[in-house]
């Protein structure tokens, strides 16, 4: 189809010329041109003859592509790499509790069900947050939006680490039971203690919710369709290294410093990467520098339409396919919150590694650097496949991580005595979870969301998940307190990969009816249309009909 699109630059009327079967055509293309070049003052130039279905397109190349114009992809790797590495961080200050909850635990004298409600505060918060953080970041744009969330994620960190100063004296642990309870300052109790922690923890999820619809927002007006898969993997491998630093290098902290250093530390790099981003970070092309670029997300209708907010909940909220996508992350919730948040005291536990010990145990070294590491194989792989053998549908690729979710749960209940053989199915969950999570978190988001709505999506998609997740963090800790049994440590986890596994089941039942499904121009067709390059699925055309935003 054709488009011609007008944009106002320094230098005058900017065009963008696409050739369609219909309508316009090539001559109306270069009359408007035509006009174009008069109203900015410059001398008309005979119409040079475009071979058939050429248009303005020389050697299959649009010559108003920002993506062509000097130093646009290295400005773009700018871009996304300082994002990255924000990311990175704001997962590393996301997951530090969870590395070293054990430590605390022991401090404090909590049972899995203290820990677990103060988790599901944390998801809890970030699943609502994201709710309403969403269509705020598509209003406000996504660097205003990130610089916020990094701000208070490291305001919070600190404050949570200086919940030290309520302990006077740690409590005293004779096997797996508590003989003596911690003596806490200030008259109060244990349950006070534990509230202010939530409350603390809550906050910090909030700001942390910014994180990921920031990215989603920015990238989604420099990449096309066609480039997100692939970049969802890749830039995975930026977001697990900040899960990395926080199961690897946090414990090793334990050896030297006080726990609330491991909540410190992630906060001093936030800060530097709030100024990092400040200076190198922009939200489009445009601001930039560049022109715009046509990412291929939108309809006609959309690409004209205003960017409102009953505009931008409509595209998002009244139709099918997000829906059923944000089901489908609330079963990738369930899984990968019952793994990140429960792993590390599960092998402390069951094989008796006491918590400033747990970074020298090899089981636990080998998983918690090959976990990120199979994460980031795991984007990679997932991303490619739905770009190059699937034509960008996301379903296919997160149908297949579901199942092989399923498959890696049976093989952990069948190693759960088994330290290496646990941990080497930990290490798969991890390669299909995110292989799960990078498609919808990433490319399904800036796919069904677009530009104008992509953070809406993300929220929607990113808030499921971390609801689920917020079900995972007390319900497991209450189940592995039911199964708890005096003088057998670690038998409770018996029952760990049992609760998750129906969850992958459903997730693949959920994301099939999306198998063909690929947002396009144009729905009109009531079968596949079919490209030069791959076929393209219309999302009308799979799904009912549904109204026009």
């Amino acid at each position: 189809m054709a488009e011609v699109m007008a944009s106002a630059t320094p230098s005058g009327l900017r065009h963008t010329l696409r050739s369609r079967p219909t309508g316009i055509g090539v001559y109306g293309a270069q009359a408007v041109a035509a006009a174009s070049r008069f109203s900015t003052g410059t001398a008309a130039t005979p119409p040079r003859e475009a071979p058939s279905g050429a248009g303005t397109r020389e050697s299959g190349r649009d010559p108003m592509d920002p993506r062509h114009a000097p130093g646009f992809r290295l400005r773009r790797l700018q871009n996304w790499f300082f994002l990255g590495l924000m990311y990175g961080f704001f997962y590393m200050s996301r997951y530090n509790f969870s590395a070293v909850q054990a430590a605390i635990a022991e401090q404090f004298g909590w049972s899995y069900s203290d820990y677990g409600s103060v988790i599901s505060a944390g998801l809890l918060t970030y699943g609502c947050a994201v709710f309403f953080n969403g269509p705020l970041a598509d209003r406000i744009g996504g660097k205003r939006a990130i610089l916020i969330g990094a701000a208070g994620a490291a305001v919070f960190n600190v404050l949570f680490g200086l919940c030290h100063l309520f302990l006077l004296r740690p409590a005293v642990i004779v096997g797996d039971q508590v003989a003596a309870p911690a003596v806490l300052a200030n008259g109060m109790s244990s349950s006070t203690v534990i509230a202010m922690f939530a409350v603390l923890w809550a906050c910090n999820h909030y700001f942390q919710s910014f994180g990921a619809l920031s990215i989603v927002k920015i990238n989604a007006a420099w990449f096309r369709i066609s480039e997100r898969g692939q970049f969802a993997g890749i830039f995975g491998i930026m977001i697990q290294g900040g899960r990395t630093l926080a199961f690897t290098l946090l414990p090793i902290t334990l050896k030297f410093f006080p726990w609330q250093y491991a909540f410190f530390i992630p906060a001093a790099f936030l800060v530097v990467m709030w100024f990092l981003c400040l200076s190198r970070v922009e939200n489009s092309p445009a601001a930039a520098g560049y022109g715009e670029l046509d990412t291929g997300d939108e309809s006609p209708e959309e690409k004209n339409a205003d960017v409102t907010i009953g505009f931008v909940l409509r595209k998002v909220f009244a139709r099918r396919a997000p829906w059923i996508i944000a089901l489908a992350s609330m079963c990738i919730g369930m899984v990968r919150h019952s793994v990140d948040h429960w792993y590390a005291r599960y092998i402390g536990v069951m094989f008796g590694v006491p918590a400033k010990n747990l970074a020298t145990f090899a089981p636990y070294e080998f998983a918690s650097v090959a976990m990120p590491i199979a994460a980031i194989l795991g984007g990679l792989c997932a991303g490619n496949a739905s770009d190059r053998l699937f034509g960008s549908r996301r379903a296919p690729v997160i149908f297949l991580a579901f199942i092989g979710q399923a498959l890696c749960l049976v093989m952990l209940r069948g190693y759960i005595y088994n330290s290496w053989g646990a941990c080497l199915a930990l290490v798969f969950i991890s390669f299909f979870v995110q292989s799960a999570h990078s498609l919808v978190g990433g490319a399904a988001s800036m796919d069904f969301g677009g530009r104008k709505a992509v953070a809406t999506a993300a929220g929607l998609f990113d808030g499921a998940q971390y609801l689920a997740g917020s079900i995972v963090g007390a319900g497991m800790g209450r189940i592995l307190d039911h199964y708890r049994q005096a003088g057998h440590p670690g038998a409770e986890f018996a029952a760990w990969p049992i609760m998750p596994l129906g969850f992958a089941i459903i997730g693949a039942l959920i994301i099939s009816r999306l198998w063909h499904a690929l947002p396009g121009r144009s729905g009109h067709s009531p079968v596949p249309a079919v490209t030069a390059s791959r076929p393209r699925y219309s999302l009308r055309s799979t799904l009912a009909p549904e109204a026009e935003p």
